[in-house]
């Protein structure tokens, strides 16, 4: 039961799991008897059943399948997809590509000497152990779980590495590895004062791991409240600032009361405006609170950062921060108001703007936008102070996903990118930093921010196409080339596969903020069901419904969202928002293949001549128009196959005694040097006969025939 309930918990408490029937195992093969082998195999088989079932009771996302439950859950432990950026060793690195020493290097530099010791020498005691009597690990118990202890250990780390896991923060996410290395420094602890029988060992081992705990108790209380953030002599602690400039260090915000509390020392009896999380000033005295109101977007005077380098990067300051030297200075306060900044500071930002303004602005709305390579600068000259403090955005659609490099961060189908504005005097600027593969479009937009968080509808969202063609011009020329659609309240859909893109393309003009916030249906029909994940193939489709704002923008008041296609084979897509619009579209068909199956035709005779020449030609049945009209193709076909045997009909259509496999034309075929052609697959079972033709609805049959299948 502790078994199952450690798994539930956490993924990896499954190692526990096969490690104790495999112990269990070896203990039967070195059985006295049969009764007792028998036991032994029967105590085996009850942990492995209650582990099992405890598991899947306390686990209701397995109740469905529990098979792909652990599949999905020690993927989604390999490769989780929640990227960050962390501090390591100098570098802010990203989380999905951390070096492979990431984990060992982070366990060896926060945990105790003395238990570092113990521990290795308990791993190397086991390990020789092993290698001297290797026979003695399937008999003596203690051994055989010291190398288990050994493995449960060092495996983890090793498959973290291999599997470039996705690891940030420090090793939190493997602290489960505390357990097993703490029972071998118990065992390093227990082979020097038995197994070395000299006194002076024995005295050793235990004065060791005396000083060890008594060190250890007195850097926790000289570390209180920060204990977690806790580095030994492996890691460079010359002077406190090295250690921030080196590691991550107070991501949970623990030195923040510190903080505040320095902040109000440093500034008897003012009224200070300081930027951080307001969890942190609630339940301060009331008059801290008085001296503390909340800050408004920039106009601050103290911001709270658990550690400089993971913030965003702000030209104003130059860095100019306030150190508060305060447990291994885990906590950095800066100044932010433009009263404070530096003079160097100041002309920095007033450079960047006349740099701005000697070009033309990219985009005119309350704020103008200067491009200027991949910096972009928002500029408003006449800027009131009592204007709200403005939050600037910028998402990056690039043409395909595949042009960003690995593990780049991304939502939905863009890269975001933000930054707060800044006053100076009557000038207010902002500015955003692209990187330099930045290609595709972007959406640019402004919000009033309160709290340091962007609040409310954007003032105003812009469209720009940083190459071409854009998504834009892709939009024009769509409407140009087809009528608008019949239903005023629908989006225009287009499937853009060319130049590499694998993409939807929504757009509607004149799109109210109701339809924007509406989720829309997207249903994808791969060509072979096998590309579907498991949970996916009875249903047949990719379920890929989305909210419009997060896939896209409303620049100008025209929703648009860009939506990534998968790479396989698609046959058909579905897509709408409930009761308002829906439609069926289909991608278009490659030209080359086409070429290729009709070429496979051309010496042979229809099996039926009608208005289209039907061919029935590998499982196939092939429609073929020599000349061929965009209106040839336009009505709706049906196709009714009688089988050989009705029970080969899925049960719902078994009373019809036919299966119903009407079709648009585009869904298995299309146009080509002025023919058309489509090959549409047909069942495996045995058929008797087929009825196909075009219908309008309304109207009744076009055209329709009658063919058998081949004997």
């Amino acid at each position: 039961v502790a078994a199952g309930l450690l798994t539930n918990l956490r993924i990896m408490g499954l190692m526990l799991i096969p490690a104790v029937i495999l112990l269990r195992g070896l203990d039967g093969l070195y059985a006295g008897g049969g009764p007792e082998r028998k036991h032994i195999l029967r105590t085996a088989g009850l942990f492995a059943l209650a582990a099992g079932l405890t598991l899947y009771a306390a686990t209701p996302y397995a109740w469905t399948n529990p098979v792909d439950y652990l599949l999905t859950s020690l993927n989604q432990t390999a490769n989780h997809p929640n990227v960050k950026f962390d501090l390591f060793q100098g570098q802010l690195l990203a989380s999905a590509a951390m070096p492979l020493h990431y984990g060992l290097t982070w366990f060896g530099i926060t945990t105790p000497p003395p238990l570092l010791l113990l521990g290795f020498i308990g791993m190397a005691a086991a390990i020789a152990a092993a290698i001297a009597r290797p026979g003695m690990v399937f008999r003596n118990s203690r051994r055989r779980w010291q190398l288990l202890l050994t493995a449960g250990f060092l495996l983890p780390l090793l498959a973290a590495a291999l599997l470039s896991s996705n690891q940030y923060n420090g090793w939190r996410q493997s602290y489960f590895l505390y357990a097993p290395f703490g029972l071998l420094a118990v065992g390093g602890l227990h082979w020097l004062t038995t197994t070395l029988a000299r006194r002076r060992w024995q005295v050793g081992g235990y004065g060791l791991a005396g000083l060890g705990v008594g060190l250890i108790a007195l850097q926790l209380i000289q570390l209180h409240p920060g204990q977690y953030n806790y580095f030994n002599f492996l890691v460079d602690r010359t002077t406190p600032e090295r250690l921030r400039q080196q590691y991550q260090m107070d991501y949970l915000e623990s030195t923040y009361r510190e903080g505040l509390d320095y902040l109000l020392a440093r500034h008897p009896g003012e009224t200070l405006i300081v930027r951080g999380p307001r969890r942190h000033f609630a339940y301060r005295p009331a008059a801290d609170r008085q001296r503390l109101p909340a800050a408004a977007g920039r106009n601050a005077d103290y911001e709270l950062l658990p550690q400089p380098e993971l913030s965003q990067a702000d030209m104003a300051f130059n860095r100019p921060y306030s150190h508060r030297l305060y447990n291994n200075t885990l906590l950095a306060v800066r100044p932010l108001t433009a009263a404070r900044m530096t003079d160097a500071a100041i002309a920095s930002y007033r450079e960047l703007y006349r740099q701005a303004v000697a070009g033309e602005p990219i985009i005119r709305a309350d704020y103008k936008v200067y491009r200027n390579g991949y910096l972009l600068t928002f500029v408003k000259e006449n800027c009131s102070p009592k204007e709200p403090d403005a939050w600037f955005g910028a998402r990056l659609f690039p043409h395909s996903l595949a042009t960003l490099p690995p593990h780049w961060y991304r939502r939905g189908s863009y890269v975001p990118f933000g930054s707060h504005g800044v006053r100076l005097g009557q000038l207010c600027l902002g500015f955003i930093q692209l990187p330099d593969f930045a290609q595709g479009d972007l959406i640019l937009m402004q919000r009033g921010v309160s709290n340091f968080r962007p609040k409310g509808l954007p003032v105003w969202t812009e469209l720009y196409s940083l190459s071409s063609p854009g998504l834009g011009e892709l939009i024009a020329n769509y409407r140009q080339n087809r009528p608008p659609p019949a239903n005023p309240d629908a989006f225009e859909v287009i499937i853009d596969r060319d130049g590499g893109r694998n993409r939807l393309l929504y757009a509607k003009r004149d799109c109210p903020q109701a339809a924007y916030e509406t989720r829309v249906t997207l249903h994808i029909y791969p060509v072979h069901r096998a590309d579907l994940p498991a949970q996916r193939r009875d249903s047949g489709f990719a379920n890929r419904d989305f909210l419009p704002e997060v896939y896209g923008g409303r620049p100008g008041g025209e929703c648009i969202a860009v939506v990534p296609l998968p790479d396989y084979p698609i046959a058909a897509i579905y897509t709408g928002q409930a009761g308002v619009w829906g439609k069926d579209l289909y991608p278009p068909a490659n030209p080359d293949t086409l070429r290729a199956t009709y070429a496979a035709l051309s010496t042979g005779q229809p099996d039926v001549d009608a208005d289209f020449d039907l061919y029935l030609q590998d499982n196939r049945l092939i429609y073929l128009r020599e000349t061929c009209a965009a209106a040839d193709m336009a009505a709706g076909f049906f196709l009714h196959i009688l089988p050989a045997d009705t029970s080969d009909l899925p049960a719902e259509r078994q009373a019809a005694g036919f299966a119903n496999q009407d079709f648009a034309f585009a869904r298995w075929g299309g146009p080509f040097d002025g023919k058309c052609l489509a090959a549409v697959p047909l069942p495996d079972y045995p058929i008797k006969q087929m009825r196909t033709g075009q219908f309008v609805p309304g109207q009744g049959d076009l055209w329709s025939v009658e063919l058998r299948a081949a004997p």
